[in-house]
């Protein structure tokens, strides 16, 4: 009878623990290699990359853009001055305005939370079916660039808007006609104001022109009076929030497009020996001469036709 031999274990019992061991010193390596570059070092990255794949192109920048880096354009932070000193600022151009406006009456200037607001009839600027910029129209800009100008960093946006009339009162203007003198009109004042403006210190970027044709009217079509009135030009000129850094687009699209803003200047209006508190810069009375009421007189019944 064969006997049965008892098959032996050979003392391997314990080997899932070879395994086992092998695993966590394999994870242990794992976590200190993320934890060596946790912090991002060029060369700790160039090794990790290029330990996966020799032939790896590595680049990194020296000084990285954007949401995520140092240097991001945010638009709110570490701006070089507080609200308080924007409204402050806007207050004093508002001021400016009134000042520069007081002897026209083509030209009105009012005010409402963080913005000032101009209206400039369309005598002071064009002629009927003209985007032409008049005399009066370049010496009422001149007579209040220098307010803008010392108001400048603090200022979020200027918006230029072209309006035109409704030359017969039974037939809407064409569109295309209507849309673009409007437009023309809009871009013949910012064009004049950035032409005769530093961008050091006006930033172009805050300017637009929008043209918006008969669509706004402020007075009846059925009168000359009326028309007059409607063909204007308006301007909005919003101070920046810096407590809401989202709110300002420009500084936005710096942002999302890497772009560094332009380091703008403060103007000192009292000049740069002057050690007083700042006051409001002189208004031009050259231009307040051009754009007193004889100078406008003609504008109530300038282009009865349409625009």
């Amino acid at each position: 009878m064969a006997s049965i031999k008892k098959k032996s274990s050979g003392g391997g019992g314990a080997n899932w623990m070879d395994t086992y061991g092998d695993m966590v010193t394999l994870l242990l390596c794992f976590f200190v290699l993320l934890y060596s570059i946790s912090s991002l070092d060029e060369a700790k990255w160039m090794i990790v990359v290029q330990s996966f794949n020799k032939d790896a192109i590595v680049s990194v920048d020296d000084e990285p853009k954007g949401p995520m880096g140092e240097e991001t354009n945010s638009g709110g932070d570490d701006m070089p001055y507080t609200q308080d000193e924007v409204n402050e600022k806007m207050e004093e151009l508002l001021m400016y305005l009134q000042t520069a406006a007081a002897s026209s009456d083509a030209v009105s200037v009012t005010s409402g939370d963080g913005y000032v607001f101009l209206s400039f009839e369309e005598g002071v600027f064009f002629e009927g079916e003209s985007s032409a910029l008049k005399a009066e129209g370049r010496a009422a800009l001149d007579a209040i660039l220098p307010g803008l100008e010392q108001a400048g960093p603090y200022i979020d946006e200027v918006q230029i808007m072209g309006h035109t009339a409704q030359g017969n009162p039974n037939r809407a203007n064409t569109i295309r006609g209507d849309r673009q003198l409007s437009s023309d009109r809009a871009n013949e004042v910012l064009i004049y104001l950035l032409e005769n403006s530093s961008p050091t210190l006006l930033d172009p970027a805050r300017f637009q022109a929008i043209g918006m044709g008969q669509w706004r009217p402020i007075a009846t079509n059925d009168t000359a009076e009326g028309r007059a009135k409607n063909r204007r030009v308006e301007m909005m000129i919003s101070g920046r929030n810096v407590e809401e850094a989202m709110s300002d687009s420009v500084a936005a699209y710096y942002a999302e497009t890497n772009q560094a803003p332009p380091e703008l200047e403060a103007v000192d209006p009292a000049g740069s020996n002057a050690a007083t508190e700042p006051e409001t810069p002189p208004v031009d009375q050259t231009a307040l001469e051009i754009l007193g009421p004889d100078a406008v007189m003609g504008g109530a019944n300038a282009g009865a036709g349409a625009g």
